[in-house]
């Protein structure tokens, strides 16, 4: 089974984040930056079945500048057998639409059986690129998956719905997005960190895929204007003077939160 894994380099959610207001992209340069933990996941649910199958071959695939390249030899080093990385100068601030071209073009050059990804990314939250990805490439989209089981032929699982719980199936090829309940990731040994250093990433630019960023009879976003989130206004403080029950319901009431 030939599987495909998309990951992404986000800035350290365990860190601040901040905006560049001058770009109105965010300032990677203010955290450190690491493989999406959503991304892990992927990783993992793709080496499992790798674990089942030896001759099953895992391609992680992200786009980005050079410097994510230490972030793709993670996802290597925990056991995907190639790469391919997507930068181009060009995509800086790429919006979803332009994102999804991109990585449907660079998916379409290999047969794979499985697409896999997170449901979304801790950075940008859309949630929006596994359908996007699955309109452009005209695949069957299995998404938000709290539990997966994948076999030569489909993949079933567990979408968690508001009051209900969704069973999924689809034959493959296929889509297929995770959510955060399924299991950790492994750490990469040393042998595996080892072997990362000698194995392939393939790096293309919007030329190779053929993918024109900006064209005329194409819609694109464009951020206009940014500013910094306002200060967080102080709080209402109610002393308990005997008329605390009676100041919160006239509070709550005022404000229409009853």
């Amino acid at each position: 089974m030939k599987i495909a894994v998309l990951i992404k380099e986000v800035p350290d959610t365990g860190a601040d984040r901040a905006l560049n207001l001058n770009t109105a992209l965010a300032d990677r340069s203010a955290s450190d930056a690491v493989l999406d933990e959503i991304g892990e996941r992927t990783v993992e649910v793709a080496l499992k079945v790798l674990d089942k199958d030896a001759d099953t071959q895992i391609t992680v695939l992200s786009m980005g500048p050079e410097s994510i390249q230490a972030t793709v030899r993670k996802a290597l080093a925990m056991g995907a057998t190639s790469a391919v990385q997507i930068s181009d100068e060009q995509l800086l601030g790429a919006d979803l639409l332009l994102t999804a071209e991109v990585l449907a073009a660079a998916l379409r050059r290999e047969n794979y059986d499985l697409i896999l990804t997170g449901n979304m990314s801790t950075d940008g939250s859309a949630g929006m690129l596994p359908v996007m990805l699955a309109e452009l490439l005209n695949l069957p989209a299995a998404t938000s998956l709290s539990s997966i089981e994948i076999s030569d032929s489909q993949i079933s699982g567990t979408r968690e719905l508001s009051g209900a719980t969704a069973q999924v199936r689809t034959a493959l090829p296929a889509i297929a997005s995770i959510t955060e309940a399924l299991p950790d990731a492994r750490f990469p040994n040393f042998k595996g960190i080892m072997a990362a250093k000698k194995k392939p990433i393939e790096v293309v630019s919007l030329a190779d895929l053929g993918v024109d960023p900006l064209p005329a009879d194409t819609a694109r976003s464009i951020m206009l204007s940014v500013d910094q989130r306002p200060p967080r206004q102080s709080g209402t403080i109610i002393n308990d003077d005997g008329q605390a029950a009676r100041e919160l319901v006239e509070y709550l009431s005022k404000n229409n939160l009853v």
